[in-house]
């Protein structure tokens, strides 16, 4: 029963402001997630939340169900912490499920800021859409599932095939688990450093440029290289 004077209303807290979110330079620094789609062989659809580290590009969980409301992602983002610790923002888009009560009130209570990006701007979450690319074309659009838990066995396998056997380029050429083992033994990176782009194409690039790999932004529609007037690098080993 509801007490008077507005005591049984549940106080709701917002996680953090709408503001950029700047370039990881350490393992758990930023997770980024979002959902993806796919079929079963008998026409019922099921989703996956994908859930991964911003900067050593490690798959944390692909959570395969037929919804995963608020309190459904929280216990995943709880089973997960238990995992990897403690990490200081998640970026997401404007998905009814991350603007959530229950996540909202999650992430104030583990102080973690919630980082949303623009509405139509999936390139601000480039990460995590590379990613999904790749889970897309290599494992959704490649196999017939025969029920949910069929999906989930063959979900869970290109997951770990994904982070333990494939080295990629941009990592050093390791797997993103021996990246992330490899950035938790080592100190963090320096901030992100950004050097201007004075015009055309031209770039500037910081002293010792062969320690540093280039990355974003990306030339968006329509839009002139001279435009397209800053380049990041980022310090590496």
């Amino acid at each position: 029963m509801r007490c008077g004077g507005g005591e049984g209303k549940r106080k709701r807290f917002r996680a953090g402001a709408r503001v950029p979110l700047v370039l990881p330079t350490r393992a758990n620094q930023v997770w980024t997630m979002n959902f993806r789609r796919g079929s079963l062989a008998t026409g019922g659809k099921f989703r996956t939340l994908n859930l991964m580290d911003g900067l050593t590009r490690e798959g944390l969980r692909i959570e395969v169900d037929t919804s995963s409301p608020g309190p459904r992602v929280v216990r995943m983002l709880d089973e997960v912490q238990q995992v990897r610790g403690v990490r200081e923002a998640i970026q997401v888009d404007n998905g009814p499920e991350f603007i959530s009560g229950e996540v909202d009130q999650w992430a104030y209570e583990h102080e973690v800021a919630l980082h949303f990006i623009e509405p139509g701007k999936p390139v601000q979450s480039a990460f995590i859409e590379s990613f999904n690319g790749k889970f897309r074309d290599e494992c959704l659009n490649q196999n017939w599932f025969v029920d949910l838990r069929h999906a989930r066995e063959v979900i869970e396998a290109w997951w770990v095939d994904y982070n333990t056997v494939r080295p990629q380029s941009s990592r050093r050429y390791l797997t993103p688990e021996e990246f992330g083992a490899s950035a938790a033994a080592r100190p963090p990176f320096p901030p992100a450093q950004v050097a201007p782009n004075p015009g055309g194409d031209g770039i500037e690039p910081p002293e010792n440029p062969e320690r540093y790999i280039m990355t974003g932004p990306k030339r968006e529609a329509g839009q002139t290289p001279r435009e397209c007037r800053i380049r990041v690098y980022m310090l590496q080993d």
